[in-house]
């Protein structure tokens, strides 16, 4: 079954997607290379990708272990909201809170799934607080013991 997204990018963009979003830093001298097509022709290509919103942004991956953040936490959140103007409200909440990385609506159990990044229980602990007066009726925390896996790699060159 074809996918989707190879019905409106060809080959060497989904090649240079999936070079790009294992290695930003490459060049497009680089990419040129890899792709068989010449620097500003990878150059116009990335710039049409970018346009179109398939790629999103370029960002430097951290250390947050280095940097003293000691405390990866999933935390499961419910709330009895249900009008769009209050939701919208908390999640504005949640999108603004530095320690929240990601944060997914979810189906099932729990409304909410959120990757936060502490650096202490002090932090984790003043975190909750801030959930609690944001009106979330149930909170369930896990902490990460150790990380298995960590990426950002998109299976979109199918046959590797």
């Amino acid at each position: 079954m074809e996918s989707i997204v190879s019905k409106v990018l060809d080959n060497v963009d989904i090649r240079i997607l999936d070079l790009l979003q294992k290695d930003a830093q490459l060049s497009n001298l680089e990419l040129s290379k890899r792709v068989n097509l010449s620097a500003p022709a990878v150059h116009a290509r990335i710039k049409r990708l970018e346009s179109e919103g398939y790629i999103k942004k370029q960002v430097a991956i951290l250390n947050h272990e280095k940097l003293g953040f000691d405390l990866l936490c999933f935390v499961f959140i419910s709330t009895n909201m249900h009008q769009a103007e209050k939701l919208a409200s908390l999640e504005g909440s949640l999108e603004a809170m530095k320690e929240v990385l990601e944060c997914h609506c979810l189906s099932g159990e729990y409304d909410y799934l959120l990757k936060v990044a502490c650096k202490d229980r002090k932090g984790l602990e003043i975190f909750i607080r801030k959930l609690n007066e944001l009106g979330v009726t149930r909170i369930q925390t896990s902490l990460a013991l150790r990380e298995i896996k960590d990426s950002t790699v998109l299976p979109i060159h199918g046959d590797e």
